[in-house]
């Protein structure tokens, strides 16, 4: 009898444990990236990518937080389209488009903020509404 009580017991307790254990992997968003394991959707790559990753990373400036924010940058094969990965944003990442022949991408007019991007030093910055916020 004390037998089939503490089995009872160790079977409800394992039960418990388990419906309140996350599943690995369970936090996918609607493009099947998994966050928890550092992935973001990229609309240029059209892929789960991560954006520590990337060979671009440019550092936040001008912040009055504790921390300092990074962000990525990546093209499209014929550099005519830029994608950023803004943290603060309620988006994940917004598309630049190329403006003319010169090497400056801009947000369209779909987007609340107006973001630009340049060639800075040997790297390149982010302006957001004619402010520097990440080189």
């Amino acid at each position: 009898m004390k037998k089939t009580i503490l089995f009872s017991v160790m079977l409800l307790g394992t039960c418990i444990f388990a419906q309140k254990s996350p599943v690995l992997g369970g936090d996918r968003d609607v493009h099947g990236c998994i966050g928890s394991a550092g992935y973001t959707y990229s609309q240029l790559k059209n892929n789960c990518i991560k954006t520590f990753n990337q060979k671009i990373k440019l550092k936040e400036v001008g912040t009055d937080k504790s921390y300092t924010s990074t962000t990525a940058v990546i093209f499209n094969k014929s550099m005519t389209k830029a994608e950023v990965f803004i943290p603060d944003g309620a988006a994940k990442s917004i598309i630049l488009d190329k403006q003319g022949k010169q090497k400056i991408w801009k947000s369209g007019t779909h987007v609340k903020d107006s973001y630009v991007l340049t060639p800075y030093k040997k790297s390149y910055q982010i302006k957001k509404n004619d402010e520097v916020i990440y080189q």
